[in-house]
């Protein structure tokens, strides 16, 4: 072991003098590595950062969360007229499965609109308003920080009590207290009585700035003649599936649908938005490996080149190290590691660089980018095999010249 790390140092020595000895022709050489890993370092980073991002997004519906709706999350191609055209879903549908589902730990409906929600003379427009019931904070995961949730009795007696998103309590109380203040929510008065957790945004939807309200007294004010959205609480993830063929049954029955009949519904789950991710982020991942793959490459054929030129170079100097005892595997080792020192410089300034942008990018500006660990030791790998695979023919060319003919060379 230790003649190898003699003999790895001794090539290290070597390769660096002829590294300084044609300076401008080592970072040409480099500038082609330098490029290629930097680019996809900064692509995978900003991939790997969106993929954080969604990740931390996504959590909050609960992957043991399913949400009966009008619509899909996701459209598969269908004419939208078909969607829209379909029936409303109604109280109905969620009182059928809040008696007969029995793989679910809570049932809640909801009815949203947007209105204008104001406190003495500050106003927000375009609040989301939820009408629900006290179920909610199970399948919504959705728990106030101060105050209470709403009650089954808020529900059940149409009380004009609501529970504020963080967001919104903030804007319209600033630092002071909400609790048990009245504020106007589409020009009719409420009580506070909740403040929500701070979630942060899904998507283009954002729970913060939220006002959730009883079911009925939402219907009472705003009306019924909108679709209801029934989110449901699985029992057991395992049989997550079980339970969508019990309430796809449930929801076939109460509206009367034929056995060829299409459903006029969706059952949606946080695993389709996962999906529908994954496909359009593969597009990026194709980029990012297509476009280092060329930078490196064209980084390992100049590498290749100017080895080739180095063997032709230093032909006499092989011929005396042959002649003075040095064997065949020796010249092919000193010229694998500079080839791996070209390599291994052009990675860490390349990462260098990288890192640096990344940093940059995650700092000034709204794309989420992340340098992860295992990066590093893609640049180790980087090093040895690009090093080995551009090194090997020029390493083994100089390894083969005969001695007597390398001595008199000029």
């Amino acid at each position: 072991m230790s003649i190898f790390f003699l003999d790895l140092w001794e090539g290290v020595k070597i390769a660096l003098q002829a590294l300084r000895a044609n300076k401008l022709r080592f970072v040409l050489t480099t500038l082609g590595i330098v490029i290629g890993v930097t680019t996809v370092i900064i692509i995978v980073s900003i991939i790997q950062g969106l993929n954080k991002a969604f990740a931390k997004e996504i959590s909050s519906i609960g992957t043991d969360t399913l949400y009966i709706s009008k619509f899909p999350w996701v459209m598969d191609g269908e004419d939208w007229a078909v969607y829209r055209n379909r029936r409303d879903l109604t109280m109905r549908e969620y009182e059928a499965v809040s008696e007969h589902a029995t793989l679910v730990s809570a049932v809640a409906p909801t009815l949203r609109t947007r209105r204008r929600v104001k406190h003495d003379d500050i106003a927000l427009d375009d609040i989301m308003i939820n009408g629900t019931t006290d179920a909610y904070t199970t399948t919504a995961n959705a728990h106030p920080a101060s105050g209470r949730f709403l009650l089954p009795g808020d529900v059940e007696h149409r009380r004009s009590v609501c529970v504020l998103g963080a967001e919104v309590a903030e804007k319209l109380f600033g630092r002071d207290e909400p609790l048990g203040h009245r504020i106007s929510v589409g020009g009719y008065k409420f009580r506070v009585v909740g403040v929500l957790e701070k979630r942060g945004k899904i998507f283009d939807f954002n729970p913060d700035l939220l006002v959730l309200t009883p079911i009925g007294t939402f219907e009472k004010i705003f009306g019924r003649e909108r679709s209801v959205d029934i989110q449901v609480k699985v029992i057991n993830l395992a049989r997550l599936e079980e339970t969508q063929d019990q309430l796809t049954g449930i929801m076939r029955r109460v509206r009367k649908l034929g056995p060829g009949d299409s459903d006029d519904f969706a059952i949606n789950q946080q695993s389709m938005l996962t999906d529908l991710y994954n496909n359009l982020t593969a597009g990026l991942w194709a980029v990012a490996i297509g476009v280092g793959s060329i930078s490196l490459l064209v980084g390992g054929i100049g590498i290749m080149n100017i080895m080739l030129v180095s063997v032709t170079e230093r032909t006499r100097e092989i011929g005396i190290r042959k002649a003075i005892g040095a064997k065949r595997s020796d010249v092919l080792w000193q010229f694998l590691v500079e080839a791996m020192m070209v390599c291994g410089i052009g990675v860490i300034i390349g990462l260098a660089i990288a890192i640096t942008i990344v940093m940059l990018v995650a700092k000034f500006s709204p794309l989420p980018a992340a340098i992860t660990p295992w990066v590093a030791v893609l640049g180790l790998g980087f090093t040895v095999s690009l090093g080995l695979f551009f090194g090997i023919y020029p390493a083994s060319k100089a390894a083969r010249l005969n001695p007597i003919e390398a001595l008199r060379y000029e």
